[in-house]
């Protein structure tokens, strides 16, 4: 498949049957996740790689030789699927929400779309892969016609292109490339932190924001199924594993297990291990927390600044973050709004730091 056809299924992808693999690539790690779907999904594998230091940086590839080497074992060892959805979300992809005259036409629509956010995306857009989606209509005002709220991504072209050069180098097909914020929506819009389906728990008129605390933040504001306001924060847990690399003299891999073993629950005095790498997680998970709040926060006050803002009800969290022992507590305090580390039923099987991080590649492959 070509780079053009390929790349406009950024945020609505084809429905196959067959087998899919979403995948999702973070700096510490490879996620993947084979979905069966012929009338209902059924998951038929997963698995989690690390990746070595340098592979991948703040949301993009940085090493593409290593990415595909990585790529290559992951998917042999497990003798997983070669068809991809690959989920992308780094802070070269940009989400805004635009209010707009209801248009039936779709190529009006798509006219309008784009004529407004020349104004709004801040980035070439012929240089850009451009998406948008209705996610909710305002009724007519007896001065006014109709109008819609339209969610439009944009994402560099070069900066795709450097994910599906080492994809297709590691013998995969990629079938499409979706926002990855849209793969952990999918994953756990049906269910909250209230133990109920969210489509019957929570009123209409409500919002979840869901997080996906990763090597970096992953936001999403949605109502049922439909992405109100995304964001990609470079805070996240990379920045805390690299602080326990470089004060404890760890690789990557074992300053994680570090981070989720000392968690912030329990007395030092009660955890095993080297005091003194103990300490070094504990303080690094401290103060890493902080940075973390601030972001949601600061993500929370944006969205709801917006004419479209609706109020929103709980954070719900996956990723590797919300394994780490009371943290998802600590951001409780702190924010104010009820908050729960969710996994999909499928996952079940997993520990829960596996089924942490593979919460987002399963939504990818369950696509749209």
């Amino acid at each position: 498949m070509d780079f053009s056809s390929l790349t406009k299924q950024l945020s609505i992808g084809r429905k196959k049957s067959g087998d899919l693999v979403g995948l999702d690539i973070e700096a510490g790690s490879v996620a993947a996740a084979e979905v069966h779907v012929n009338g209902s999904a059924q998951l038929k594998a997963a698995a989690v790689r690390p990746l070595p230091p340098g592979v991948f940086q703040d949301g993009e590839v940085a090493d593409a030789d290593g990415l595909a080497e990585a790529l290559n074992v992951l998917f042999s060892e497990n003798k997983l699927s070669k068809r991809v959805r690959l989920g992308i979300g780094n802070q070269r992809v940009i989400a805004r929400t635009l209010r707009l005259p209801a248009i039936e036409d779709p190529k009006e629509m798509e006219a309008a779309v784009r004529f407004q956010a020349q104004e709004q995306i801040p980035m070439p857009l012929d240089q850009a892969v451009l998406e948008h989606q209705v996610v909710g209509g305002v009724p007519a005002a007896p001065d006014s016609p109709p109008q819609v709220d339209v969610v439009v991504i944009a994402a560099r072209r070069d900066m795709v292109a450097t994910f599906l050069d080492p994809i297709r180098r590691a013998g995969l097909e990629p079938v499409g490339v979706d926002l990855a914020a849209f793969g952990m929506i999918r994953s756990l819009a049906g269910a909250s932190g209230r133990g109920a389906p969210a489509e019957t728990e929570a009123p209409a008129e409500e919002a979840v924001l869901y997080c996906n605390l990763g090597s970096v933040m992953n936001l999403a504001v949605a109502r049922r199924r439909a992405c109100l306001f995304t964001r990609v924060s470079g805070i996240g847990v990379e920045g805390i594993v690299g602080r326990m690399v470089s004060e404890g003299g760890l690789i990557p891999e074992h300053a994680t297990q570090w981070l989720v073993h000392v968690g912030l629950e329990r007395p030092l005095a009660e955890i095993e291990g080297d005091p003194q790498i103990v300490s070094i997680a504990r303080r690094a998970l401290e103060e890493g927390i902080s940075g973390i709040v601030d972001e949601l926060r600061l993500s929370l006050d944006y969205y709801g600044a917006q004419e479209s803002a609706v109020p929103v009800s709980e954070v719900v969290l996956c990723g590797l973050g919300s394994a780490v022992p009371g943290l998802p507590a600590r951001i409780e305090e702190q924010i104010g709004l009820p908050i729960a580390a969710v996994r999909p039923g499928v996952l079940a099987g997993y520990d829960d730091v596996a089924a942490a991080r593979l919460t987002l590649p399963l939504g990818l492959a369950l696509e749209g």
